[in-house]
């Protein structure tokens, strides 16, 4: 008897709070919850997200005293503390030679927790060279990680794989390969659960961030910290000129080189292909992000009552900054886009460096980073840096 009767209390208090939530309106509960899964009130949510810290909507006027405030309130919300002190320790293996460029596998310890094996391509010739910090996609393929962006030389188990996602996503091309090629110096690692740190199945990402939480850390705030780091690191090394440190990414790679370069003073230019949107025009019913699993590795929970996604990325002000945009991309549905594009250019625009924002849109793509992306990529870098 116990038993029967708590499904239906349950029931009740459901009934109940989705009416409530719904201002008690005539003719009996709306559905708690709806259309993806959404709750049903979650009209309500957005309509409570004002953004108060952005740009233009903050009291603070002063562009340089808006941006320290904004990054704060940013690391607070990574629940992850930064890692300044603990010293990289690198150790090199691996080392062979590339058409024009060398490759070595690097160890290091971008925090206290553990340390991460990635691959460092450095140009023949004299340096220090402009350097790219190259972050991987996620793409639910977790056997690769680096391996997706650099030729994996040290493994032919991966290597086909590898083959199959640069021939998907970027026309046949290692595009850390490419960039060495053309005289940059290239560092990219594994997130956690990727590559040498997986592989994570599709269906264990949310218990991952979840086990993350319950240790009072955090999936994404982890990763946002080791990409500030991995930039740190790669901006120290000898071969490298600190003053030209770029971050580049595809797709979640894209969301974490905005991310670093609004995060790190070490990254002096970004470029993001495929992920840009805001907030409320990417929460509808239908959209990738309501599953869950893969948007553990982009949330930081409570940032959404301060900073919309496109004030977070214009903490990177007024540095130089692409974003590409494939219109046929599902993912981000293109009002989101737009938004994010009009929010960003009037922070740029009021620090008197619009010329250093650009921002794309490919109608006849869809999420993919083609090789004449890459290329408009290559030579806005080479610009820039």
């Amino acid at each position: 008897m116990p038993s029967a009767r708590v499904p239906g209390r349950r029931t009740f208090v459901a009934g109940a709070g989705a009416a409530l939530l719904a201002g008690g309106a005539a003719g009996g509960a709306r559905a708690a919850v709806v259309d993806g899964p959404l709750p049903g009130f979650h009209p309500a949510l957005k309509d409570a997200l004002t953004f108060p810290l952005a740009w233009g909507t903050s009291p603070l006027r002063d562009f340089r005293a808006w941006r320290r405030a904004a990054r704060a309130t940013v690391d607070e919300h990574l629940l992850v503390e930064r890692q300044d002190g603990v010293p990289f320790a690198p150790r090199y293996t691996g080392r062979s030679e590339g058409e024009g460029y060398t490759r070595e596998l690097v160890t290091v310890s971008l925090t206290r927790y553990e340390r991460v094996r990635g691959a460092l391509l450095t140009p023949h010739g004299r340096g220090p060279f402009p350097a790219v910090l190259l972050l991987h996609d996620h793409g639910a393929r977790f056997d690769i990680g680096k391996e997706k962006l650099v030729r994996p030389w040290y493994d032919d188990t991966r290597l086909a794989s590898a083959r199959a996602w640069a021939q998907t996503y970027f026309g046949g091309r290692f595009v850390g390969d490419e960039l060495a090629r053309r005289g940059y110096a290239v560092l990219c690692l594994d997130a956690l659960g990727w590559g040498d740190r997986g592989p994570l199945a599709y269906e264990q990402q949310q218990a991952l961030a979840s086990s993350l939480f319950h240790l009072g850390s955090s999936l994404a705030g982890l990763m946002a910290r080791e990409d500030e780091r991995a930039a740190a690191f790669l901006a120290g090394l000898d071969r490298v000129d600190a003053r030209r440190v770029a971050a580049v990414g595809f797709s979640m790679g894209a969301y974490r080189a905005w991310q670093t370069a609004a995060l790190s003073d070490r990254v002096a230019a970004a470029a993001s292909v495929c992920w840009m949107t805001g907030l409320k025009e990417m929460m509808v019913p239908g959209n990738n992000t309501l599953r869950g699993q893969s948007a553990y590795c982009m949330l930081h929970p409570g940032l959404a009552r301060h900073l919309d996604i496109p004030d977070v990325a214009s903490i990177a002000a007024p540095k130089p900054m692409l974003f590409f945009h494939g219109g046929l991309d599902t993912l981000f549905p293109a009002e989101g886009v737009r938004v994010a594009y009009d929010r960003m250019r009037a922070v740029w625009r009021a620090c008197r460096a619009e010329e250093r924002i650009r921002t794309k849109t490919w109608p006849e793509l869809g999420h993919v980073f083609t090789r004449a992306m890459q290329d408009e990529v290559f030579g806005w870098l080479d610009d820039v840096l």
